[in-house]
């Protein structure tokens, strides 16, 4: 499917007031980079009864509100609601300020969040996890632990990207979400789980039945999760524990950070609270 497929072309005369159509099907072509355009595709399709075939300049505050209390309203969270509100204000502003196909973008706030805390494994439950896990999930979890990698660039890790001589792997600038290329050593356990992965795939690393896995949230992975008891746990709070770890050994945050691929500090600075080590040189300074 081509992502303008469901989107009109840009409006052709300049007597016709651009609508919110035009602005997607511009803003698609541009953000064609991204890493999130396929959820703001999704986004866009949500709001496209709300929206389609309207004129910028009619999408006022009192559209707005409709369109978040129906979010609300879907059972959606706070946060999904304010993913919502935050692709649409980018859209608006765009028009606004890079294209000049508006004159102003209404005011809005978006809904607060509840701070949520950091989600993850300990060691032993770490390992009661992977001994429930069917295999092929097993190693990828197990890799995920080791190396951090989010789950896309698990799944669609090719032989291309490994060198197990100097034990190392890579992601590319267009497979990272920050579009920047990531360095991944292969600890003992990623190397071991690599090794063992040799010859079962031509391309891919991680593979089921002679095929390339592209899919790990499986019903196996939430039925291991019941059988441990480990409740509230996504795929990607694997990554979560993997940082989680790493702060809480003492891996100075813009290691992490590197390590990780995050492009902000203040990425990495959420799991700042788990490690004390570079204070407790400072703590000392209270005592009697």
């Amino acid at each position: 499917m081509q992502q303008l497929d469901f989107f009109n072309a840009a409006s052709t005369s300049s007597n016709l007031p651009y609508t919110w159509d035009d602005a997607v099907a511009r803003w698609t072509q541009e953000q064609s980079h991204k890493a999130s355009l396929k959820t703001d595709l999704m986004h866009f399709r949500w709001l496209e009864p709300f929206l389609a075939g309207r004129p910028l300049h009619s999408i006022d505050r009192a559209m707005i509100e409709k369109i978040r209390q129906a979010k609300i309203d879907s059972g959606a969270s706070n946060a999904t609601v304010n993913r919502v509100l935050a692709v649409l204000r980018s859209v608006l502003r765009r028009a606004c300020i890079d294209w000049e196909w508006l004159t102003k973008v209404p005011y809005f706030r978006l809904l607060k969040e509840p701070t949520r805390r950091i989600r993850f494994l300990t060691k032993e439950e770490a390992i009661k996890l992977l001994h429930e896990l069917p295999p092929h999930l097993s190693d990828m979890a197990a890799f995920t632990l080791a190396t951090g990698l989010r789950r896309a660039n698990v799944t669609g890790l090719r032989w291309d990207q490994v060198n197990l001589t100097l034990r190392q792997a890579w992601i590319h600038p267009d497979q990272a979400k920050a579009r920047k290329p990531i360095a991944v050593p292969l600890n003992n356990d990623a190397f071991m789980i690599v090794a063992k992965q040799h010859g079962k795939h031509r391309t891919h690393v991680f593979s089921y039945e002679g095929k390339p896995i592209t899919q790990a949230s499986t019903a196996a992975w939430y039925k291991a999760l019941k059988r441990c008891g480990i409740e509230d746990f996504r795929w990607h709070d694997l990554r979560h524990t993997w940082a989680s770890w790493h702060a809480q050994a003492g891996t100075p945050l813009f290691v992490l950070q590197e390590l990780g691929g995050w492009e902000s500090a203040e990425m990495v600075r959420r799991y700042a609270h788990l490690s004390t080590t570079h204070l407790a040189n400072y703590a000392r300074n209270s005592t009697l």
